[in-house]
């Protein structure tokens, strides 16, 4: 079973390739595959080309793929601590956190400093990023002071839920009192994109992900332990408060760190850890954590790919694209459920 596992992981691992090089390849402008892989290797002669695929193309394909294993490892990771197959990345408000920093500081700019941010080029989308992980880690901290103070898993996850619900009224009142190119622009943020991160923010992005995604490793038999139930992990010796904060901290920050540089990445935490579980016919975190990290760079790579399709002029919003692929397989999952409630 192990090794069947390990090929399905391998495969995906292709896949990745593939679609790595399908992103480079396809556009709305043609570049053929000989310079696509001369440009990779150094070669600079033809500029546009090597401008479109360096500064463009290639940022994109790396942080969607960072960005998919982050959403996905992170669902995974809320599923299994709360038990509920309908959790995912955003359950606690920590996306909302980011949302509600960002609404502010985008939506308030005009007042406050006379200047709208989406004029402001770099510096504008450098303070987007910065205010929306300032909003998500502050309502992680908020939920993890609550982790501590509160024992049942359903009680945390319904004030995580009042917690979208009171940033989504605030956010509804700041865009009442806001200018038009102001709320345009937070809404075009909260549509998602891969496309938003370049030249130092996407090394950076790409840096702290891959510090971050290791981490997710070390929690596997935690997750394993947790899938018994707390008394009978409590009985093998895991201390599950505190467990519980530490897998809520890594997912938390995951989520932080992707929804400050991407925008708010809708059913790619949903959906993956659902695939992966149909794929691999395991609950295994030993399989699951490897398989939704690949499983959701390559997920994050279609989506992308299929948003700026050749055709197309610009690109289609990410959220779009993902949700006509996250919300059949959520719907597959209820379904399914039903059918083996039905049976038993």
């Amino acid at each position: 079973m192990m090794f069947k596992n390990s090929g399905k992981l391998v495969i995906i691992a292709v896949l990745i390739l593939v679609l790595l090089a399908l992103n480079l390849l396809l556009g709305s402008v043609k570049i053929p595959f000989a310079d696509t892989l001369g440009i990779l290797f150094g070669d600079r002669s033809n500029e546009i080309f090597s401008n479109i695929i360096l500064k463009s193309r290639l940022p994109q394909a790396l942080v969607a793929i960072m960005a998919g294993a982050g959403l996905a490892v992170s669902g995974l990771q809320m599923q299994t601590v709360f038990r509920n197959p309908l959790a995912g990345p955003s359950v606690l408000g920590i996306s909302s956190g980011a949302s509600l920093g960002v609404a502010i500081v985008v939506m308030m700019s005009s007042s406050i400093a006379g200047v709208s941010l989406s004029r402001m080029g770099y510096a504008g989308d450098a303070a987007i990023s910065i205010a929306a992980i300032i909003g998500s880690l502050a309502v992680m901290a908020l939920i993890v002071w609550v982790a501590r103070k509160v024992k049942g898993n359903v009680t945390l996850l319904i004030i995580g839920v009042m917690i979208g619900y009171l940033v989504t009224a605030i956010v509804g009142v700041l865009k009442f009192f806001s200018a038009e190119e102001d709320i345009k622009a937070f809404v075009v943020w909260g549509l998602g994109s891969f496309a938003r991160v370049s030249g130092d923010q996407m090394l950076l992005f790409v840096t702290m992900m891959l510090v971050l995604l290791p981490l997710s490793f070390l929690l596997v038999k935690t997750l394993n332990l947790m899938l018994l139930g707390d008394d009978y992990a409590r009985n093998l010796g895991l201390n599950v408060s505190r467990s519980r904060t530490l897998v809520i901290l890594n997912s938390g920050v995951l989520v932080a760190i992707v929804t400050a540089y991407c925008g708010p990445i809708m059913f790619v935490g949903l959906a993956v850890p659902h695939l992966c579980r149909a794929l691999f016919k395991t609950s295994d975190h030993r399989i699951l954590v490897p398989g939704t990290i690949l499983t959701g760079a390559a997920l994050a790579l279609l989506c992308s790919l299929i948003a700026r399709m050749p055709g197309f002029e610009g690109a289609l919003p990410v959220n779009s694209v993902t949700a006509l692929i996250g919300a059949p397989v959520i719907a597959y999952v209820i379904f399914k459920r039903r059918k083996d409630d039905v049976r038993e």
